[in-house]
């Protein structure tokens, strides 16, 4: 994770938790001049659009005092869906034994883009079974993105 995306991860987690959700994570994607921030939201009843347009409301409030995008940026407030991204060494731990598409931000063993059984979490990455017999341990660093697979078999 990112300074940045750190900086923001701080400032909106006590917003969206003192509305009685959890931050599931963030992403900020900068597409020239402008920006996307894309905050994820979830708690146990799920998330409705009512739940997104008020935490969009109070974290469109806190970035606009704290102001920590510079230039033009949209946000976005929605559920992590079924296919969640995953975040966190955590959430990684929650979904062990669930399949999953990896995006490296670097080539490791010839791959860009992994799909495979989550074996295992530790403090550095996680290792995936990519077919029986072969798993490949995948450092945190080097994953860029992460997202549960839905209906796989």
């Amino acid at each position: 994770m990112s300074t940045r995306t750190e900086e923001l991860q701080s400032l909106l987690s006590p917003v969206v938790e003192a509305l009685g959700y959890q931050l599931w994570g963030l992403e900020l994607l900068a597409q020239g001049r402008h920006s996307l921030l894309r905050v994820y939201i979830d708690s146990e009843a799920g998330i409705t659009v009512d739940d997104c347009a008020a935490v969009s409301r109070h974290v469109s409030s806190a970035l606009d005092v704290a102001d920590p995008i510079h230039g033009a940026y949209t946000l976005e407030v929605s559920s992590p869906g079924w296919d969640r991204p995953l975040f966190t060494k955590e959430q990684y731990e929650q979904f062990v034994g669930e399949v999953v598409n990896v995006r490296l931000a670097r080539s490791i063993q010839g791959r860009r883009n992994c799909r495979g059984r989550l074996l295992a979490v530790d403090g550095n990455g996680i290792e995936l079974e990519l077919e029986p017999e072969h798993s490949l341990s995948l450092p945190f660093t080097a994953i860029k993105k992460a997202n549960l697979v839905v209906d796989d078999e």
